[in-house]
């Protein structure tokens, strides 16, 4: 009888777990909102953020945020396009903690629904979630919430954002 010992296979690769994913998407958001000046403004700089990401998962993650002057319209509720800014950021998240990657494509279409408002100093919720990535094109959701006593209230947006992600 001969000793036969299987030839070793690739060593896989290890499945990133919630921690590495959230870790991700922080260093990714940092990278954003050091490139792209609105997201600095409305989100916070890196070195004085306004958003905490609370957690994230394969696909999704949530953050909250204060509700500042800069935040909101003519009216004293939050405006139309700081939610439209969100939906982009938040899209770009989600798709990033689908599967670490580090570039999330460009904006195809991006659709909000305004449901209820949020005034200064109000905190939101915001959570983006991955509806399904392909070879060309990301389709996801993201809604914020009001916090009300500490937990998800009244929802403020739901919106959906496609991207388009060839090459990403």
């Amino acid at each position: 009888m001969t000793n036969q010992t299987a030839a070793p296979g690739p060593t896989p690769t290890p499945t990133p777990t919630d921690t590495d994913r959230l870790a991700h998407i922080q260093t990714y958001h940092l990278t954003r909102s050091t490139a792209s000046p609105i997201y600095a403004f409305l989100l916070g700089p890196p070195d004085a953020p306004l958003i905490r990401i609370l957690s994230a998962t394969k696909g999704a993650f949530t953050a909250r945020l204060v509700l500042g002057p800069q935040h909101l319209n003519s009216g004293g509720g939050i405006h139309g396009s700081v939610s439209a800014t969100i939906v982009d950021w938040a899209g770009g998240l989600a798709i990033a903690a689908w599967d670490l990657r580090s570039a999330t494509g460009v904006s195809v279409d991006i659709n909000i629904s305004y449901l209820s408002s949020a005034k200064l100093g109000d905190e939101v919720e915001i959570e983006g979630r991955v509806e399904r990535v392909g070879s060309n094109l990301a389709f996801t959701e993201v809604r914020i919430w009001k916090v009300e006593e500490g937990q998800r209230g009244r929802m403020v947006i739901s919106g959906r954002h496609t991207k388009f992600v060839k090459g990403t």
